[in-house]
């Protein structure tokens, strides 16, 4: 797969099949993430993959709690003013957000596989994101859907204990990436452009050029 496709068009993908992630795909997956730049080479981070149903079962639940505080704190005043006009256009682009969202929540347990992430001694994720993006990026290229979410922090000790991570060495959880074969198409995303979201030299001063759209075209 060209560079620039799998940049442009690894999106969050949570809609996906149930059908189970080969092995040799898996390998290629987590090969791609370890190569990832560590600072100091220390590579002070963990990977678990979650397969097992029982596991997902319990992890379920969990998650649709978390994901229950996220919508009920940090994302309430959005979701009233897009639920209170979803005919304007940035109100419509949250609800279909968050409708994604809340799907992966509800079907939680059907999806494939999930790569959870831990790292040691920084809290920051500075050290583990890059290889989490690079698994990410490889699934792109295998055709494999995959979406990061955070929202475990907010029960970090019990999601701690559900995959019998020990409490006492240090590892914090940094995020959940699902895996599985998208039902949608892929596709670019809509974002801000660039230059409405980048200084120059010092904060507020703005480039010296605008990008109206994706430079890759597809």
């Amino acid at each position: 797969m060209d560079l620039h496709e799998a940049l442009y068009t690894t999106r969050a993908m949570r809609r996906v099949k149930p059908d189970p992630i080969p092995v040799e795909v898996q390998q290629r997956i987590l090969d791609a993430a370890i190569r990832a730049p560590s600072g100091g080479n220390a590579q002070n981070w963990r990977f678990l993959l979650v397969e097992s149903q029982e596991v997902k079962d319990r992890l379920g639940p969990l998650y649709r709690r978390c994901l229950g505080m996220v919508w009920d704190n940090i994302y309430k005043d959005k979701t009233d003013a897009a639920e209170a006009n979803p005919a304007d256009a940035d109100h419509a682009q949250w609800l279909r957000v968050k409708r994604s969202a809340d799907w992966l929540a509800e079907n939680f347990e059907s999806v494939p596989l999930y790569l959870m992430g831990f790292c040691l001694g920084d809290p920051t994720g500075g050290s583990i994101f890059p290889a989490v993006w690079s698994a990410m990026l490889a699934a792109r290229g295998e055709g494999v859907g995959t979406s990061l979410t955070s929202a475990f922090m907010l029960a970090a000790d019990e999601t701690l204990e559900v995959l019998e991570v020990p409490q006492d060495e240090g590892w914090i959880f940094a995020c959940c990436v699902s895996l599985g074969y998208p039902t949608g198409r892929w596709g670019v995303a809509p974002r801000t452009p660039a230059h409405e979201v980048t200084f120059k030299d010092r904060w507020g001063q703005g480039l010296d050029f605008e990008i109206d759209g994706p430079l890759w075209k597809g």
